[in-house]
């Protein structure tokens, strides 16, 4: 695959990844702004108002319709959270126009729409139609409040709040519900027109059509791009250890405990992090599965993630309430033990397996390579799975170990039920 990434307008970048094995073309454009506890709410909510309806097509009735006569195209509003940064736009989903009856093409009017959502909503008084506004900013609260419904998503989303407190990677991509209960049409508007003038704008696309007929017609969709300034991204900086480790809980009304931790690593070998990862509890193999949850029982669940932009490991498990001790002991324990190499060679074999395999798996869906190449282009990174696969085949024990030293503890939050608490 040629990829290929351009810029093709002040402050818009284009990334082509060539694709003829899919029968759909895949068009993602992300305008990309720092994460911010002021202003994330309001990013968020932008996309959904937008997608409420334009000038041409002020509702989602005839929205619908459009689409439909576009052979069942898709565009669907996306908000994503990439290390320190939040990505709001749309991914447009079509028939690859080697596949349109009668050499029809659907490049240029999907992309011409998507350009209508962007620059040309349906307004009155010169702001967002209040009604789309208000229905939009209820759903939004109601996402934001789901992630407090569901207790393993919310105790993981405490724990980097506080874990990062201070820091853009603790604030939720949604935004937070005072936030966005304050928000006013005319100040989403600003926003938005904000948003338009100055953040970077990432496109991917993926399909068979050439690079010169997709920068055409995206010059044609987005030619009434207001641009002003292009805001520069702030650098992301990896989280500053604690010189203590700090301790948090909560008390709500919950059958089962969650006990999630957060650790600092001091390693800028990421790939032997990921690998290290992958061996504590990044897997179904891993050690804090097969030891913690089946050898030992001590959690209904437990597994661990790297945040690679932030130098983070953090481990998710739900727990007996009674059970916080030994299972944090535990949990601990076997970190050291990936720490001092202590693991069969079947078990480094695994972790290697499975990222091999996801690496090559990239390929299988649009939506993967999309959401790869874009977290690429916007933190910086210029690693290819092809890069990322060689350097898992040639990973050392050595390398592993030397880089999973530097990993210290520094938050642990546990959300215990009402009764644990009196």
């Amino acid at each position: 695959m040629n990829i290929t990434r351009k810029p093709i307008a002040d402050g818009v970048n284009l990334t082509c990844l060539p694709a003829r094995k899919f029968k759909t073309g895949l068009l993602s454009a992300q305008f990309v702004a720092p994460l911010s506890a002021q202003t994330a709410g309001a990013v968020a909510l932008i996309p959904s108002v937008l997608r409420r309806g334009t000038v041409d097509a002020p509702d989602m009735g005839r929205l619908s319709a459009r689409l439909d006569d576009l052979y069942g195209a898709r565009i669907d509003e996306t908000v994503r959270k990439i290390g320190e940064y939040q990505c709001a736009g749309f991914v447009a989903s079509f028939l690859d126009d080697r596949f349109v009856p009668g050499s029809e093409r659907l490049l240029e009017p999907v992309t011409a729409l998507l350009g209508e959502l962007f620059l040309r909503p349906v307004t009155e008084n010169g702001v967002f139609l209040p009604a789309y506004f208000d229905s939009e900013k209820t759903n939004l609260l109601d996402a934001i409040g789901s992630i407090r419904n569901d207790k393993r998503l919310w105790a993981g989303r405490r724990l980097l709040s506080e874990m990062c407190a201070g820091e853009p990677y603790g604030v939720s991509r949604l935004g937070e519900e005072a936030d966005v209960e304050a928000l006013q049409v005319g100040g989403l508007y600003s926003s938005y027109r904000e948003l338009l003038a100055t953040a970077p704008l990432e496109i991917v696309y993926c399909g068979s059509a050439s690079g010169e007929e997709v920068e055409d017609a995206l010059r044609a969709a987005l030619s009434g791009l207001p641009r002003g300034e292009i805001r520069t991204l702030p650098e992301m900086s990896p989280h500053a250890p604690r010189a203590d480790v700090l301790h948090i809980s909560d008390a709500m009304d919950v059958t089962q405990g969650k006990l999630e931790i957060g650790f600092s690593c001091d390693s800028d070998d990421y790939m032997a992090l990921l690998m290290g990862n992958v061996l504590f509890g990044g897997s179904s193999n891993s050690k804090l599965f097969m030891n913690v949850r089946e050898k030992l029982s001590l959690c209904y669940y437990a597994s661990s993630a790297f945040h690679r932009k932030k130098n983070l490991i953090t481990v998710s498990s739900g727990i007996e309430f009674g059970n916080y001790q030994a299972a944090f002991d535990e949990i601990m324990e076997q970190l050291r033990m990936v720490q001092a190499g202590d693991w069969e060679d079947w078990e480094i074999d695994s972790a290697r397996s499975i990222l091999l395999n996801s690496y090559a798996s990239l390929g299988d869906g649009q939506g993967k390579l999309e959401n790869f190449y874009l977290s690429r282009a916007v933190s910086g990174f210029d690693d290819t799975p092809e890069s990322m696969s060689e350097s898992v085949r040639t990973m050392s024990a050595e390398r592993i170990i030397e880089a999973m030293r530097t990993v210290k503890l520094d938050t642990v939050y546990f959300l215990k039920g009402k009764e644990a608490a009196e």
